[in-house]
């Protein structure tokens, strides 16, 4: 199976299975920006007084406008943000300890600077990350990313016992996912929220693509003792109504 078709058939596995209403994205760390993938363009505000300015507000962004299509984005695109410049390794820990939006987090005691010491990052510095629809993608994924419901964390914690949970920053399941090669969800933080907009009745899921398979077969096996178990539940209920 090529890795298109497989993609395709990945998102539509995970859509049924989970019963997602938002569509799974991909994101992919590479080496050099394809040619055969657009940027995602658009235009940059005139950078703060500590330098900071990218193409939208925070990284998180692009996990919302590529549900909507595929693009290439640069340590540029992300800069405005410090946290996910950090975390996706385009920047180094002392590079971003002085930047404003830093400091602001760490004066109203959002992350302590013992937590932001030890704040994951990718491994390796990418040249370019790579969003989009999982259906379009026509090369293998290293991260799968969903945005998904407390009935849909449910449905992903009985088919894998082990997942993996964290908090603030959002951005910071990404590397988790990367480095570890865990399926690892985060609770969500204010920041992305506030500048995503993404609904308060969601979470988020990083799944390295290695694990994708054999997280679908156990959604199938784990959705059919959950159809049974509903059944029951259902049929019970009724000696109550």
């Amino acid at each position: 199976m090529s890795p298109g078709s497989s993609s395709v058939a990945f998102a539509d596995a995970l859509r049924d299975l989970l019963g997602l209403g938002v569509p799974p994205i991909a994101i992919t760390f590479a080496a050099e920006a394809p040619e055969n993938i657009a940027p995602f363009g658009g235009t940059m505000p005139p950078p703060t007084p500590d330098g900071r300015t990218g193409a939208v507000s925070a990284g998180c962004v692009f996990w919302i406008r590529g549900t909507e299509r595929t693009f290439t984005t640069t340590e540029a695109d992300h800069a405005n943000c410090s946290v996910g410049s950090y975390t996706h390794g385009f920047k180094a820990l002392q590079d971003i300890v002085g930047k404003a939006d830093v400091q602001a987090l760490l004066t109203v005691g959002w992350v302590s600077p013992e937590a932001a010491m030890q704040l994951p990052a990718l491994a390796q510095k990418p040249h370019a990350v790579i969003y989009g629809p999982l259906a379009q993608a026509t090369k293998q994924p290293d991260i799968v990313f969903l945005r998904i419901t407390g009935k849909q964390l449910m449905l992903l914690n009985d088919a894998w016992p082990t997942l993996r949970f964290e908090g603030k920053p959002q951005c910071h399941i990404i590397p988790v996912a990367v480095n570890t090669g865990e399926i690892t969800i985060s609770s969500g933080c204010m920041l992305s929220r506030v500048r995503t907009g993404m609904s308060n009745n969601e979470v988020t899921c990083a799944i390295p693509w290695s694990r994708l398979p054999e997280l679908i077969e156990r959604l199938q096996q784990a959705g059919k003792a959950d159809f049974q178990a509903a059944a029951y539940a259902a049929d019970d209920a009724k000696r109550f109504a």
